[in-house]
C-alpha cells in the first residue's frame, strides 16, 4: 500500500531550455526549481565556459546573469558529455552567433546522429564541419537566412534547434513536422516575448519565428511527468494505494499516459491546474483501481507518452484482457532495446507477452512466477519499472544493475519509501 503526497524532480526538457533561453535574453533573470540531472548541468556548465554567471540561492533555484552575453577569445571547445538535448540546441544557438566552437560528447553522443541538423542548418547559411555528420561538430558563427523546412521527422530538438538559429536570423524561419512533437521552445518563447506563431495547415504543424529580443523574466520549471508516471501506476495496481504527485506538468505533447489511463479507466484526478511559466501544471491524485481495462498504445499518441511505455507496460499486467502496443518500432533505439528486453523481462517472469517489430501484446492479469532475475541493460527506465513490479509480486525480483536509476533519478527509492 502506498499512501501519501510526493513532489517529483523538475522537468529535463523544459531545464535545457530555461537556461539556454534565459542566456539568450541577455540580462539577468531567476530560474526555479531547475533540474541537477547530469545533462542539464553539462548545459549550465558550458554557459558558465562562455562568460554566463551563475548564482545558485538554493540546491534547484539560481539567478544567471549573462548581460555581457557569450564572449569567447579564440575558437573554444565545449563538452555536452551523454545530451543529446545540449548538443542540438546550442548547435542552432551558435550557428548564428560570432563564435567559434567544437561541440564533442561521451563515446555514446559522438555515434549519435547529427545530420538531421546539419543540413537545415547549411541551408540557413551555417558553416559546420562534422565527422561524417557526428560529433565532434565544428560550428562557425555566421549571419543565417531565415528558411522554410519540412522536417521528415517529428523532433522537439530538430525544431528548437532550427527556432534558436531562427531567432537571430534575417526573415522568417518556419519548422514543419509531421506531428506536433513537444511544443516546450514554442511556450517559452511566447512566454519570453519572441515573435513566434504556430499552426497547422495541409502540411502539418508548423512554427514560425523571426529575429527578437527576449524579455527577461523569471523562469520555473514543473516537475517531469515521465518521472511521476512510475508512482502513477504504482498507486493505481497497488491495492488500497492513494498517491497524489504534486507540481506535475501536464503539456499536452506530453500527457499521453494521462489519455492512457483516461482509456484504462484508473481512478484519478488532475488538482490546482494552473500555468507555470506558461507551462500547464497540475496535482496528479491517483486510486488503487481493481478493475483496469485493458488499453492500446499507438498512432499519433506515441510521440507523447514513448518514455512512460516501459511503466505502461506494467500497468498491461494489470488489465483485465489484452492490450497492445504498436507504432513503437523507435523504443529499439533508447538506452537498450526496450521492445526486447521488455518481452524477455516478462517472459521470465510468467506474462503473457507477445513480441512485434513494432510492440508487444500482453495478456493481463495472469500469475507471474513467483521469482525471477531482470536485467536492465543499464536501462534507468526499465529499472524503475522493473522495481514497481516487484512490488506486486509475492516473492522478490532481482534486478540486475539497478544503480543505473542514480544517474537520471537519484530520488526515486527515496520517494517510494516515503510513500510506504
Amino acid at each position: 500500500m502506498l499512501k501519501g503526497e510526493i513532489i517529483i524532480p523538475p522537468d529535463k526538457s523544459i531545464s535545457h531550455r530555461g537556461l539556454i533561453f534565459g542566456a539568450l535574453t541577455k540580462s539577468r533573470i531567476e530560474i526555479k526549481n531547475l533540474s541537477q540531472g547530469l545533462d542539464c548541468i553539462n548545459t549550465l556548465n558550458i554557459l558558465k565556459k562562455l562568460g554566463v554567471k551563475i548564482q545558485f540561492l538554493s540546491e534547484r533555484n539560481l539567478i544567471l546573469d549573462s548581460s555581457k552575453g557569450f564572449f569567447a577569445d579564440k575558437k573554444i571547445n565545449l563538452d555536452c558529455g551523454n545530451s543529446g538535448t545540449t548538443t542540438r540546441l546550442l548547435a542552432g544557438v551558435f550557428a548564428s552567433s560570432n563564435l567559434d566552437v567544437i561541440l564533442n560528447g561521451d563515446n555514446s553522443l559522438i555515434k549519435r546522429p547529427m545530420g538531421r541538423i546539419i543540413k537545415p542548418l547549411e541551408l540557413m547559411g551555417a558553416k559546420i564541419e562534422s565527422n561524417d555528420n557526428k560529433l565532434p561538430l565544428r560550428i562557425i558563427g555566421t549571419d543565417l537566412k531565415g528558411i522554410a523546412y519540412k522536417s521528415p521527422i517529428a523532433s522537439a530538438q530538430v525544431k528548437s534547434c532550427l527556432l534558436l538559429a531562427g531567432l537571430n536570423a534575417k526573415g522568417a524561419t518556419k519548422v514543419i513536422e509531421p506531428i506536433l512533437s513537444r511544443n516546450h521552445s514554442e511556450i517559452l518563447f511566447k512566454y519570453l516575448g519572441a515573435k513566434i506563431e504556430t499552426g497547422k495547415d495541409e502540411q502539418g504543424f508548423w512554427t514560425k519565428i523571426e529575429k527578437s529580443e527576449l524579455t527577461p523574466k523569471p523562469i520555473e520549471i514543473p516537475g517531469d511527468i515521465s518521472s511521476a508516471a512510475f508512482f502513477m501506476v504504482a498507486a493505481a495496481i497497488i491495492p488500497n494505494s492513494s498517491v497524489l504527485i504534486k507540481n506535475v506538468g501536464v503539456n499536452p505533447t506530453r500527457d499521453g499516459i494521462i489519455d492512457i489511463f483516461k482509456q484504462a479507466q484508473i481512478d484519478f484526478e488532475l488538482k490546482n491546474k494552473r500555468l507555470v511559466s506558461n507551462e500547464p501544471v497540475a496535482d496528479i491524485l491517483v486510486n488503487y483501481t481493481e478493475d483496469i481495462k485493458p488499453f492500446t498504445i499507438k498512432g499519433e499518441i506515441i510521440p507523447r507518452l514513448i518514455d512512460e511505455i516501459p511503466i505502461l507496460s506494467v500497468l498491461m499486467t494489470q488489465a483485465q484482457g489484452s492490450s497492445v502496443v504498436s507504432d513503437a518500432s523507435d523504443l529499439r533505439n533508447k538506452e537498450s532495446d526496450r521492445i526486447k528486453t521488455i518481452v524477455e523481462s516478462f517472459r521470465d517472469l510468467g506474462v503473457l507477452i507477445e513480441e512485434k517489430e513494432d510492440g508487444f501484446i500482453i495478456e493481463g492479469k495472469k500469475q507471474f512466477k513467483k521469482s525471477a532475475k531482470l536485467k536492465t541493460h543499464l536501462d534507468h527506465r526499465l529499472a524503475m519499472s522493473y522495481k514497481i513490479l516487484s512490488l506486486i509480486n509475492p516473492e522478490p525480483i532481482e534486478i540486475e544493475g539497478f544503480d543505473c536509476v542514480n544517474t537520471s533519478f537519484p530520488e526515486f527509492l527515496e520517494l517510494l519509501n516515503k510513500l510506504g
